[in-house]
């Protein structure tokens, strides 16, 4: 058996092994507070979260993976392609194992952070510290602080907003049929709108910003 082979059906295993630690914890974040809030039950958000994850992945999840597979640790800086193969698949079982873990704990963590940092970790251990994109890496991380800072800004404009002109009316809810196609029509435009810049169609079609706000808003 060809170590290329044997690679291959490791990497099939702990994938699926990391496809469960981000259903168990991941999809776990995300559906939390729906489940909590009483809006959708458990075996609902399984089922939304099933599908939506296999669209997310196939549609737009190639750009991640691409930082993933070369955006970290520069394969150029190894010279063997066979240890880049096997530190690759090292990296995946370790970040599947410690997500492992921290889902015992009852720990929600990041998948993300988890097989940046194992990638780190084999770069700076195959090829030493010159073989990470620090660049690179600079503005992943960058990302991790912005992104809660965002959505924290976003959350809390939501919030009074519903504030508003839902739960500030006395028939709260005729206010809130009446004004959650607004909120659904939000969410719907911001999604249509990475279809257009980010899936291959959307890039074949090279449409400008204009055309791509006006498909958004029409799909809305």
């Amino acid at each position: 058996m060809s170590t290329e082979f044997l690679v291959l059906i490791l990497g099939y295993i702990f994938g699926f092994y990391m496809a469960w630690n981000i259903g168990a914890n991941d999809v776990a974040n995300s559906m939390a507070s729906a489940v909590g809030a009483g809006a959708i039950t458990i075996r609902q958000a399984i089922f939304i979260a099933g599908i939506l994850n296999v669209v997310g992945a196939v549609f737009l999840g190639g750009h991640v993976t691409e930082t993933i597979r070369k955006g970290i640790v520069s394969p150029e800086v190894l010279n063997d392609p066979h240890l880049t193969l096997i530190g690759a698949l090292a990296a995946l079982l370790a970040a599947a194992a410690w997500v492992s873990f921290a889902t015992w704990k009852s720990l929600p963590v990041s998948t993300t952070h988890a097989i940046v940092g194992a990638m780190i970790g084999f770069g700076i251990m195959a090829g030493g510290v010159a073989s990470v994109n620090w660049g690179k890496l600079g503005a992943v991380v960058g990302s991790w602080i912005i992104s809660p800072l965002f959505s924290l800004v976003i959350a809390f404009a939501t919030f009074k907003l519903i504030i508003r002109l839902v739960l500030s009316r006395a028939a709260a809810l005729a206010a809130a049929l009446r004004f959650s196609p607004l909120f659904v029509g939000a969410a719907m435009f911001v999604v249509v709108l990475s279809f257009v810049f980010k899936t291959p169609l959307g890039k074949q079609l090279a449409l400008g910003l204009l055309p791509a706000l006006a498909i958004a808003a029409a799909a809305a």
